[in-house]
């Protein structure tokens, strides 16, 4: 029995997810597993055994279609693309192989071999160090239970699209297909356990509009449904039983984030021009082709990293180029005449792909453009589909994790051999298509200047560069407090990159999620940098803050920065900078 808490308000700390204020009764969920059962089958059996698991797949399928129809006429097409991840699971040939062979070969029942293969998959997406990564665990698992669910032939339907009045949900987790079943006029707000930012149960969550808070560790244990809770999705709190003067000060929280919502949509199509003339480019970051319509209504000039990733993780083979053009020509097209800048394959590391050998230390060894040199079949189909794309708009290319000049040297050779190809058989591209390189590496930032020639722009990628110049890894608690992209080492590397770029002509962006930080993009814009690109969700805001700064002001913010040893001291210094400029930002939540 679940031990009664004191009463008196209570306060849950976790991570924001979507903004909003909700307060309201809880509905807690229960979300208790179901007991696998576990037996071994006649030889006899196994054929017929198969068969039932090759029904529950299809009934899970027509069940993840009718999600995709309900969420496309609720939210839009790409909201209901996220379930395009979910079908794929039911399609990936090295998870049912697995399990076949669990069922023909070693005569396991159905569910207790589909839930063996499936964990697998998600513990080892659970221990990736990329964020993205590790909340497709969650997918996974959400399909996995609709499987089961076929399998032990249990309900797949949420009693959350059938509530009777309004209530606050706190659970463990909330799958995406619980959030697409959500009756929007019932739930006003949930809150979580566990879960992240770029999770689609997010994403979705932002969508609708429903204020979300995820991260807040025991709280499902120690709240009991038909308690009052508030929800603050702007800072990412759970409160349970508020008093009346938190009810109070929540709902001039919620006026104040009305008011500022206003004014930054009302600076959607303006310039991010500073008070005396510079003129920086605000980009977005994206995943995949369904990622447009955020950078359109984010006001943000284009995009300034197009991971590609998303082809060969969503997929079991290699996708051709053909697959590939047409992904990277949706994007260049739908942003045109806005540029799109896409990186080449940056898998390795935490991101695997069926077929590649994944190293004892990851990190360090065979990933991104080491890969793609090793691997040019690979490579030369990625690079063709890039040229192919620039022809229908402004594409411009990026090599990640670049290290020395014989690196960049070799991949532009091959980048010069396919547009030979292209041009011996009339297939058209530009010509002029800008080339870039990540500086990701304190060797490639140090030798900036031997770089800058070959290239036409850099992209400092903030995250692995404070990762590889501390020798922190951000995901390991232990040490995750070091990882400091403020860091007087790091800020000097990026001064060392710009200074580079600028004796060559080159421009310099930055795409770690240090350019979405309200408080370190004065710095960022005081060390030179043209361009920011980061989630659409946060162009907004850092557009309000860019027009009311600068450039001055900030050259002599970095110049003191870069006279400081110590981290702490420059992120104080670079927050109290932006706060007096913008203090909106900051005050909202407070």
């Amino acid at each position: 029995m679940q031990e009664r808490e004191p009463a008196g308000e209570r306060t849950f700390r976790g991570i924001a997810l979507a903004g909003g204020v909700a307060h309201a009764r809880v509905l807690r969920i229960s979300q208790g597993a179901p007991e696998i059962p576990q037996h071994t089958l006649d030889e006899s059996q196994t054929e017929a055994e198969l068969e039932r698991f090759q029904a529950a797949l299809v009934a899970t399928r027509h069940q993840i279609q009718e999600v995709q129809r309900r969420v496309t006429a609720a939210m839009g097409a790409q909201e209901a693309g996220i379930f395009e991840a979910h079908l794929l699971v039911l399609e990936d040939v090295a998870l049912l192989s697995q399990v076949k062979a669990l069922i023909r070969d070693q005569h396991r029942n159905a569910e207790f071999a589909f839930h063996q293969v499936v964990n697998r998959y998600a513990s080892a997406l659970d221990a990736a160090e990329d964020e993205y990564l590790r909340e497709r665990a969650a997918d996974l698992r959400d399909v996995s239970s609709r499987v089961l669910n076929q399998l032990l032939g249990l309900s797949s339907e949420s009693e959350l699209s059938r509530l009777r009045e309004p209530v606050v949900v706190v659970a463990h987790d909330i799958t995406p297909s619980m959030t697409a079943m959500i009756d929007r006029t019932k739930v006003l707000g949930f809150a979580t356990d566990v879960g992240g930012k770029t999770s689609h149960t997010a994403i979705m969550a932002r969508k609708l509009r429903i204020p979300a808070v995820a991260g807040l560790g025991d709280a499902s244990r120690r709240v009991q449904t038909g308690d009052y809770a508030l929800v603050d999705g702007h800072g990412g709190v759970l409160v349970v039983h508020p008093t009346d003067a938190t009810l109070f000060q929540y709902g001039q929280i919620r006026e104040r984030h009305a008011a500022l919502e206003q004014r930054l949509a009302d600076l959607r199509d303006q310039a991010a021009v500073t008070l005396d003339g510079t003129r920086l480019i605000l980009a977005s970051n994206i995943e995949e082709p369904a990622d447009v319509a955020a950078v359109r209504a984010s006001g943000s000039e284009g995009v300034g990293l197009f991971r590609t990733e998303f082809l060969w993780l969503n997929h079991a083979e290699a996708p051709d180029e053909e697959q590939q053009y047409q992904a990277y020509r949706t994007v260049v097209t739908a942003c045109a005449p806005a540029p799109v800048v896409i990186r080449t394959l940056d898998l390795g590391g935490d991101k695997a792909f069926p077929g590649l050998p994944v190293d004892a230390n990851p990190f360090l060894g065979w990933r991104a453009i080491r890969i793609s040199l090793s691997r040019p079949d690979l490579f030369r189909t990625q690079l063709r589909a890039i040229l192919r794309a620039s022809a229908h708009g402004c594409a411009k290319l990026m090599y990640p994790m670049i290290s020395s000049v014989e690196e960049l040297l070799a991949a532009n050779r091959l980048l010069e051999s396919c547009r030979n190809e292209l041009r011996a058989e009339g297939i058209a591209f530009d010509p002029t298509m800008e080339v870039g390189a990540m500086i990701e590496i304190p060797s490639a930032a140090l030798i900036a200047g031997a770089l800058a020639p070959h290239v036409q722009f850099f992209s400092l990628g903030t995250n692995d560069l404070t990762q590889y110049t501390l020798a922190v890894d951000r995901m390991n608690e232990r040490v995750a407090h070091l990882h400091a992209p403020t860091h007087p080492a790091v800020l000097r590397l990026i001064q060392m990159t710009v200074a580079a770029a600028r004796e060559r002509g080159a421009w310099v962006g930055v795409c770690g999620e240090m350019a979405g930080d309200p408080a370190a993009l004065p710095l960022l814009v005081g060390l030179g940098v043209d361009e920011l690109s980061a989630t659409p969700a946060v162009i907004p805001a850092a557009k309000f803050l860019l027009r009311r700064m600068r450039t001055s002001e900030a050259r002599e913010l970095a110049e003191r920065a870069l006279k400081m040893a110590s981290a702490d001291e420059i992120q104080k210094l670079s927050q109290e900078f932006a706060r007096s400029i913008a203090p909106e930002l900051f005050d909202a939540a407070s």
